[in-house]
């Protein structure tokens, strides 16, 4: 599988290292990814984890924009600029800096979350806490996709 798919919550150790789950190193192998790219999201209290693949969308977005437009400068420093590399030691660990913690509230926990050709890392209280207004979410638009789908001619969502 090229995916990172499902939810696993790990513990730091002692020194702070905490292990990538195995199916995501698997992921991050096959992308040929030497490290583990990371940021602060931009949307969310957590960080976006991944490999090669997620390095290369962050380019063509930021390459989509005119070379030296406001817009692109500030993705620039925004994506780049708050990025790192995480070296993966021969066990699959990783050490989050400190900056990357604080910005996600990790503490002794973190709960990884496959989304695609990504992975979200979050205090894992905070994910449930957002795993539960994204399904309502999700609810809400389902009922709406619904009936529309009964009533075509419906004009309201």
């Amino acid at each position: 599988m090229d995916r990172f798919v499902s939810t696993y919550t790990m513990r730091l150790d002692a020194k702070g290292r905490v292990s990538i789950p195995a199916p995501f190193r698997t992921v991050l192998a096959k992308d040929g990814a030497d490290g583990l790219y990371c940021h602060p999201s931009l949307a969310e209290p957590a960080l976006d984890a991944g490999g090669n693949r997620l390095v290369g969308e962050i380019d063509a977005l930021i390459e989509s924009y005119p070379p030296y437009s406001e817009a692109r400068e500030e993705l620039a420093a925004a994506l780049y600029g708050t990025s790192e590399t995480l070296r993966i030691d021969p066990e699959g660990r990783v050490v989050l800096s400190d900056t990357l913690k604080a910005h996600a509230a990790i503490t002794d926990q973190v709960a990884f979350v496959g989304l695609g050709h990504k992975f979200r890392i979050w205090e894992p209280e905070r994910l449930k806490a957002h795993l539960a207004e994204a399904t309502q979410r999700v609810r809400e638009l389902r009922q709406a996709i619904g009936s529309r789908a009964e009533n075509p001619r419906s004009t309201k969502a």
